[in-house]
């Protein structure tokens, strides 16, 4: 994955060349070659190039990893605030936790809408196969997040031990 400073360093490169074609650019005016409007084109989209790279070199976008959480997906997601992810019936109380926080990292955006309480909840469910044909969703427990600051100190989670008590036993 591409680092910020990486961004950095393509911003720089991007500058010079945007900047020698404006030079070339200038020449061409002097000189009123055919090509010097095409030239303006080019130099206005290395322009554009440039100072979006420069907004990637400056943006921090790294993402928060989590010890012990182990790999999950979002089954469903209302874009405000209520979401719910699905992990594997092999989870433990402490992965589930580690997972739940990862979770609440990953989906937080400012772009949600928030409810009355202003909070994001997302609940993880595991699927259980009682018999053959029959799927019963099993929520294993929650996490109660603000949606206001990304860096929440205040995240409620919640682990269901009752629901824990129903999943399979692991064999070792």
């Amino acid at each position: 994955m591409l680092t910020t400073s990486d961004f950095l360093t393509f911003t720089k490169w991007a500058g010079i060349l945007t900047l020698a074609c404006g030079v070339i650019t200038v020449v061409a005016f002097i000189f009123k070659w055919g090509l010097r409007f095409r030239l303006v084109g080019a130099t206005g989209l290395l322009g554009v190039l440039t100072t979006g790279l420069f907004a990637l070199a400056i943006v921090p976008f790294s993402r928060t990893v989590i010890p012990g959480a182990v790999k999950f997906n979002v089954v469903y997601d209302t874009g405000a605030a209520q979401t719910v992810i699905v992990v594997p019936k092999e989870i433990t109380e402490t992965e589930l936790e580690a997972t739940l926080r990862q979770a609440a990292s990953d989906l937080f955006s400012y772009g949600r809408v928030s409810g009355v309480d202003n909070q994001l909840t997302i609940r993880a469910r595991t699927i259980l196969h009682p018999e053959p044909g029959v799927s019963k969703p099993l929520f294993l427990g929650q996490v109660k997040r603000s949606l206001a600051t990304r860096d929440d100190e205040n995240m409620a989670v919640e682990i269901y031990s009752e629901s824990f008590a129903q999943l399979p036993k692991r064999t070792a």
